[in-house]
């Protein structure tokens, strides 16, 4: 096998193991795809990049206004320190976790077997149930969210966080996405595990539920972000300050009793999303497999 070494790139026997440049488009598309993404990059992480900068400002350096600067001349956690002593965020942090968890393991629990039942072919009412679940998602939570408060009151759970999680306890989206992805699952691998004895239960244990765990991992996500940020359900439901989520209780800090400093609204918005990042983070892997493998399928 001869080699040889041309320009920035290797060639064995004419076929190249290192892309040129141009192989990947003209210079000039290359600027223009850069320039692009760059301007994607601006606006979804320059918002939460300034919100940091701003809460790092000390009371002298303006947030706003024509002598504001970017980036703080003193940097300084002052905020944060102030958020923490007036506001109870541990308990608004534990409140939220409290609300997470119910949702995460009641979606986890009922979007994969519905999902699961809604993969199995010929049984009745398989196309009636597919309708319905669609035809729920046309629907914005504003429009039902009165008669959902009533239901609410009707049950007793008015300030009381099950009021919370309760509205979100399975969604229609997760159910079909992970129905996607038990649909990708071989059918000859399911005969077989029923060839050897395998029954419902375990097939659905150890065969189908592995194959799924990048879907498993984006229902986890998109669950965790939407009961970690919401604002407006909690806001109908919850009442006493000890019951309050962590972003409906940081929204207390834009109220005149706390002189509406700026730089704590900035703390407070970057300690809410903090544990959000995180999660992505640590997961990212599994949620881009799981986006790609859990596609919806008719």
């Amino acid at each position: 096998m001869t080699t040889s070494v041309v320009g920035t790139h290797v060639e064995t026997k004419g076929r190249r193991l290192m892309p040129r440049w141009r192989d990947y488009g003209r210079p000039r598309e290359l600027v223009v795809r850069y320039l692009l993404l760059l301007l994607v990059l601006g606006l979804t992480v320059g918002p939460l990049l300034w919100q940091l900068l701003a809460s790092l400002k000390g009371v002298s350096e303006d947030v706003f206004g024509t002598d504001a600067t970017l980036l703080p001349h003193h940097p300084t956690l002052r905020a944060y320190r102030t958020v923490f002593d007036q506001v109870p965020v541990w308990s608004y942090i534990r409140n939220s976790l409290i609300v997470v968890a119910l949702s995460v393991t009641s979606q986890l629990v009922f979007s994969t077997t519905a999902g699961y039942m809604l993969s199995k072919p010929a049984w009745k009412g398989r196309k009636a149930v597919w309708v319905v679940l669609v035809a729920s998602m046309m629907f914005p939570f504003e429009s039902i969210m009165v008669s959902l408060f009533i239901s609410i009151r009707d049950l007793g759970l008015v300030d009381n966080l099950a009021g919370v999680w309760l509205p979100g306890f399975v969604g229609a989206i997760n159910v079909l996405l992970m129905r996607g992805a038990f649909l990708a699952v071989p059918r000859e691998i399911e005969d077989s595990a029923m060839l050897d004895g395998a029954n419902e239960w375990q097939r659905f244990r150890y065969l189908y539920l592995p194959s799924a765990w990048g879907a498993i991992m984006v229902v986890v996500i998109n669950t965790f972000i939407s009961a970690w940020d919401d604002f407006l359900w909690p806001l109908i439901v919850l009442r006493s300050e000890s019951n309050m989520t962590l972003t409906l209780g940081l929204s207390r800090l834009q109220s005149s009793s706390f002189g509406y400093d700026q730089r704590m609204v900035m703390a407070g918005s970057v300690i809410s999303v903090v544990p959000v990042l995180v999660l992505f983070v640590i997961t990212q892997r599994w949620f881009y497999k799981g986006v790609s493998s859990g596609a919806v399928k008719l």
